[in-house]
């Protein structure tokens, strides 16, 4: 558990919105607004019976005490043992048309039936949206994406702790694999080594991107890594939720010449964009330096950039590019870094020869940098037979 967000901050937002009160219903949403509270009997699946585990954070702008939790019908058992900040919690829901429900009645004993609602539009299921409306059929149901974003951008300290964790932990469980990698082995086995390896330093695995020698499909599959060949691990795990995604490269045998090259032009890009990263300059800034790099590099056709905001979501705040391979607008290109942003930073080459080699890292913005949590295994990790 951390520290509960910045009432003061989520307020200021809401009133520049005109927003009367927001209802958060994705897990990350609740886990932020709840200080770090996931129910853990939902930490994995949320369909039961005929329907879904839909928690519900009701925030009033202006009036924390009149903040609401609706919970699962025996969510007790987690709140028990963590006690929410929240006065009103509410252990009734088996559905998520009963969330809906319950969170139309708070919002009208609240004297809100009128009001401007912020809800998750792009997560929130369509019965329980179809009851909010019907139930309040004179507020205003408006996206709460831009609000919810906006509060989380800038990470606590504990927040930060967690980032740290879990970039060191992938780091960690990558240089293990590759110790017990060998070639022969299916990328699925790989890729279950570095799952055990997550699980056992306390991540939670999600994905790990997988490619050997010159095929540049990332799957999990039978192919096996053929000797004297490239290893690409490319990870996103989480700590307590918060998210690490950084990748490292491993090879059979002492790399080549053309190996070598790549990953230096790749490295010089990755060092070059940190001398850019600190709070105060343009988003955008961090292009400005990549690109032009990326461009005069000999291998300029087969090399990609792109950084990226972290968090509990992969590619949140800050989005720096409105071009990158998720399609998002660079709604914070022309906005300065803040000191607790969290960035990933990636180079990589799609080599018709090599195959697919990459660097990506996770960067802490400060007021006067950055820190790079995670920052071991660079280069080729060599493998012996």
């Amino acid at each position: 558990m951390y520290t509960a967000f910045d009432q003061n901050r989520l307020d200021e937002i809401m009133r520049r919105s005109s927003i009367d009160a927001v209802l958060a219903t994705t897990r990350h949403n609740v886990q932020y607004l709840l200080g770090g509270y996931r129910y853990f009997f939902f930490a994995n699946m949320d369909a039961i019976g005929i329907s879904r585990y839909l928690p519900v954070v009701g925030y009033v702008a202006g009036r924390p005490d009149d903040a609401f939790y609706i919970g699962c019908g025996n969510e007790s058992w987690g709140t028990d043992v963590h006690p929410l900040w929240i006065d009103d919690v509410q252990h009734t829901s088996w559905s998520s048309a009963d969330s809906a429900n319950a969170a139309a009645s708070s919002l009208r004993k609240r004297g809100l039936d009128r009001g401007t609602i912020a809800v998750e539009i792009s997560f929130i299921p369509g019965d329980a949206l179809d009851i909010l409306r019907a139930e309040l059929p004179d507020a205003s149901f408006v996206d709460a994406q831009f609000v919810l974003e906006e509060l989380r951008a800038v990470k606590s300290a504990e927040e930060l702790e967690l980032v740290r964790a879990a970039s060191e932990g992938i780091i960690s469980s990558m240089l293990a694999t590759f110790a017990e990698s060998r070639p022969g082995m299916t990328k699925a086995e790989i890729v279950e080594q570095f799952r055990r390896e997550q699980t056992n330093r306390g991540l939670y695995f999600d994905y790990c991107l997988v490619a050997t020698g010159p095929n540049l499909n990332r799957a999990p599959s039978d192919e096996i890594w053929r000797p004297g060949t490239v290893l690409s691990l490319d990870s996103g795990g989480m700590y307590q939720g918060y998210i690490g995604d950084l990748a490292r490269m491993a090879v059979h045998g002492e790399p080549n010449a053309r190996m070598v090259d790549l990953m230096d032009q790749i490295e010089s890009i990755q060092q070059l964009v940190r001398t850019v990263v600190k709070a105060g300059v343009r988003g955008a800034d961090i292009y400005d330096a990549a690109l032009p790099a990326l461009d005069k590099s000999p291998d300029s056709s087969h090399l990609r950039f792109l950084a990226h905001g972290m968090g509990l979501i992969t590619h949140e705040v800050p989005r720096l590019t409105a071009v990158g391979p998720v399609p998002y607008p660079a709604d914070h290109a022309e906005r300065p870094l803040e000191a607790g942003n969290v960035l990933s930073i990636e180079t990589w080459a799609e080599d018709p020869e090599i195959g697919f080699v990459k660097l990506e890292d996770t960067l802490i913005v400060t007021s006067d940098g950055y820190e790079a949590p995670g920052d071991d295994g660079r280069g080729y990790t060599v493998v012996h037979d």
